[in-house]
């Protein structure tokens, strides 16, 4: 066929499908062909630059942004929240929405959701998810220690309790301080039956949330006790922490930060986090800016819920900084 009428037929495929809304089986019939050339046919038609295609991207949504983060730090998904201002307590709320979201078409019938307690963020997305159908066998486990100061303490056991709720998921607790006072009471505590029932769901997480938080605690997190003494605090920064997940420190470049410390925790390890198939960190906000690129850089989370302001950041940086 001579290139202009091949090139007619290609223009007329293409107008029927893409202006006249015609499927491609009644185009085949009208025009004697087969479905297969009508199928091949609009694909020249983008070949040949009679058809372009482009996606004009809705103010606030960061589709190209989320796709540099998935690329440059190897994950399985990023979510570029919009918001207003950079500031903590509006990105806290939006954060929270955006996951809620997220998770409302991401839980599956049998899934072991793990969460972590003393989150501000985390609290927020509870309060924004909407109840789910019923699925069976759901089950919500803490991965690290929910007792904490009276004051305070309801927080931790809402979030699991709420969660589990939404989902409508059978709540599995972890009745013990995140951080206690020596290593020995901390083996003391992981032989207790109840205790040894959570810890035994961590190895079965399929969705894990989290919190990705500064060296300098959070306000919940200070006010529930479950926090290290200044003096340890020193320790962790002299050591170069940036940052840490369920009370495990590590650096600028995602390396665990080693200090005697990480002994006294009762949660979920990173190395266990780091196998779940969908690990959602969910943080935002300048504070935490260098905790979130440690995070990302360890590999340590393979989903991150972020605002604009830190993901615009964290596209022009290096996915890995040289050892000094």
């Amino acid at each position: 066929m001579p290139r202009i009428d091949e090139l007619r037929l290609i223009a007329r495929v293409a107008r029927m499908y893409f202006e006249w809304n015609m499927r491609q089986a009644d185009i085949a019939k009208q025009l004697g062909l087969s479905q297969a050339t009508v199928s091949r046919l609009l694909e020249r038609s983008k070949e040949e630059g009679i058809i372009r295609i482009t996606v004009n991207l809705p103010n606030g949504v960061y589709t190209e942004l989320e796709e540099i983060l998935v690329k440059k730090f190897s994950l399985r998904d990023a979510i570029v929240v919009d918001s207003l201002e950079d500031n903590e307590n509006l990105i806290l709320r939006d954060l929270g929405v955006a996951t809620a979201f997220y998770l409302e078409s991401a839980i599956r019938p049998n899934e072991v959701i793990g969460i972590s307690s003393w989150s501000a963020t985390l609290l927020a997305l509870v309060d924004a998810l909407h109840p789910l159908p019923r699925k069976p066998g759901i089950k919500v486990v803490q991965i690290l220690g929910g007792v904490g100061n009276p004051a305070v303490e309801a927080h931790a056991t809402r979030l699991t309790a709420r969660m589990a709720q939404l989902v409508n998921g059978e709540a599995i607790y972890l009745p013990v301080s995140g951080v206690v006072a020596t290593e020995a009471a901390r083996d003391v505590l992981m032989a207790d039956a109840v205790v040894r029932r959570a810890v035994s769901l961590f190895s079965q997480v399929n969705t894990a949330l989290v919190g990705i938080g500064a060296v300098d605690p959070s306000p919940l997190l200070a006010q529930s006790g479950n926090i290290f003494s200044p003096q340890e605090l020193d320790l962790l920064r002299k050591k170069k922490a940036a940052g840490d997940i369920l009370l495990r420190f590590f650096d600028q470049n995602g390396k665990l930060v080693q200090t005697g410390l990480e002994k006294r925790v009762i949660s979920m390890s990173l190395e266990q986090l780091s196998q779940v198939s969908r690990a959602i960190g969910v943080a935002g906000g300048s504070r935490k800016y260098a905790a979130i690129l440690g995070a990302l850089r360890g590999h340590w989370i393979n989903i991150l819920v972020t605002d604009h302001f830190t993901a615009s950041r964290l596209a022009k940086e290096k996915t890995i900084l040289p050892s000094n």
